[in-house]
């Protein structure tokens, strides 16, 4: 398996979310809530465009004691966060994978499922 965006529709709020999943099936990467699929398509392309700049990348520890990351537009807004890691070497990793991955990355887009 590829790595690989998905857009997907909260039932909860009806607002539409990607989130990145690596080639072992783990989500690496997961954005905000978009009120259109439209808008998720735009983060999608930013996480694409801000994926490979390392200075992109704030490293940061949760209020558990557990590592994550967000990854940043130009403008500094964030467009999405990682999972939470035990240890520096695995956020870092997953830092690495998000920036080899991303950019050319497939979309799959689970709103048409069933439809």
């Amino acid at each position: 398996m590829k790595a690989k965006f998905q857009i997907f529709r909260s039932t909860a709020n009806s607002q539409y979310y990607y989130r990145l999943r690596s080639a072992n099936n783990e989500i690496i990467l997961s954005g905000e809530g978009y009120t259109t699929k439209q808008s998720c398509l735009n983060g999608i392309a930013s996480v694409k465009a801000n994926a490979p700049f390392d200075s992109r990348y704030d490293r940061r520890i949760a209020s558990n004691g557990q590592y994550y990351f967000v990854l940043k537009a130009a403008n500094g807004e964030i467009i999405g966060r990682s999972e939470l890691y035990v240890t520096t070497y695995s956020r870092d990793n997953g830092i690495a994978a998000v920036k080899r991955d991303a950019p050319g990355a497939p979309i799959e887009d689970l709103t048409l499922v069933g439809v």
